[in-house]
């Protein structure tokens, strides 16, 4: 293929380096264009000649893409595709990609980084010490994780990764999730009543979308029988912050590590930013230097994919195939 065939842009991104998203492009001749814009109108006025977008945190609206008649394919940096009206370019034959595995390791890992933590105490005597205070009688009581329970509310590869990682510490491992009908190996499936009521630790591994979206609520609190600790390291929105709030304050659970939050950043009256038996952290679960790398590869890798004829890695909207605007052998 001869040079610029095809033009993709970056709408936008933090990465720091598009090393990996030149070579990728350079493989079909394809030019790249990083715009670095979020606005609707500098979106239009960016994209209007692209085959392809490489997409982060601008919203792809349903008037940006109506704006892009020569858009094939929208491919997000990342798992999550909420940013992306997938309606829309579904109606235009437009294919939406992701990367739904490349941050397993580094997300499992912060989710339990969060549960050894908040059990074992280790952030809450490491502010003690340095403030002073060489005594450990000020975190008890501390209890033994073997013999927990741990539920998870998403049994996708990163919540199974949880629960294969934290199974070596011998805790039962539970898990609500409408799409799985069968057991798996380790895993008790059961409804998310039951969940709330027999979990000590709740990892939330869902995607938001309009069934999740707060999910976890007031009432959801008041079924929590054992007080557990709740960690998300998935969406801010599916937990009602308010009602996690009211949770903590009422001690109708433990505590909570949460890497997202409904609001990024928190404002400063959070009231969570003074809670002893709450850790939060920057939404850095899926970062690790390989993880990026990977990421930035395999997200142009699956623009460049359906540029040239083949379908991505992984498609988001299933229901495209048959009338995309890409021609795809065997679509």
């Amino acid at each position: 293929m001869g040079p610029n065939k095809f033009q993709v842009v970056i709408t936008d991104c933090d990465h720091g380096s598009i090393e990996e998203e030149k070579e990728e492009m350079g493989r079909i001749g394809a030019e790249l264009v990083l715009a670095q814009v979020r606005e609707e109108e500098e979106l239009i006025r960016a994209c209007k000649e692209a085959d392809g977008l490489l997409n982060q945190y601008a919203l792809l609206t349903r008037r940006v893409f109506e704006h892009l008649p020569k858009c094939k394919v929208a491919a997000r940096f990342g798992v999550g595709v909420d940013s992306i009206d997938l309606k829309t370019a579904t109606d235009l034959g437009i294919i939406v990609a992701n990367v739904p595995d490349y941050c397993i390791d580094e997300v499992s890992d912060h989710a339990i980084a969060l549960i050894l933590s908040l059990t074992r105490k280790t952030a809450f005597f490491n502010e003690k010490v340095k403030s002073g205070r060489w005594d450990f009688h000020s975190g008890i009581p501390i209890h033994r994780i073997r013999g927990k329970t741990l539920g998870l509310i998403g049994s996708g590869k990163i919540g199974l990764e949880v629960a294969k990682k934290l199974s070596s510490f011998g805790v039962r491992v539970i898990a609500f999730d409408p799409y799985l009908k069968t057991s798996l190996q380790g895993i008790e499936l059961t409804n998310l009543d039951a969940l709330l009521m027999e979990s000590d630790f709740i990892s939330i591994h869902c995607p938001l979308n309009d069934l999740t979206r707060h999910l976890i609520g007031e009432k959801e609190f008041q079924k929590m029988e054992k007080k557990p600790l709740i960690i998300n390291t998935s969406r801010g929105p599916i937990i009602d912050e308010r009602a996690l709030i009211q949770a903590l304050e009422k001690g109708l659970i433990a505590g909570a590590g949460l890497d997202v939050l409904e609001k990024e950043p928190p404002d400063s009256g959070n009231p969570m930013l003074t809670m002893e038996n709450v850790i939060l952290s920057p939404h850095v679960g899926f970062y690790s230097e390989e993880s990026i790398s990977e990421l930035k590869r395999r997200t142009a890798k699956n623009v460049a994919d359906v540029l040239t004829g083949r379908w991505p890695g992984s498609v988001v909207n299933q229901e495209v195939r048959g009338k995309t605007r890409a021609f795809i052998s065997g679509d």
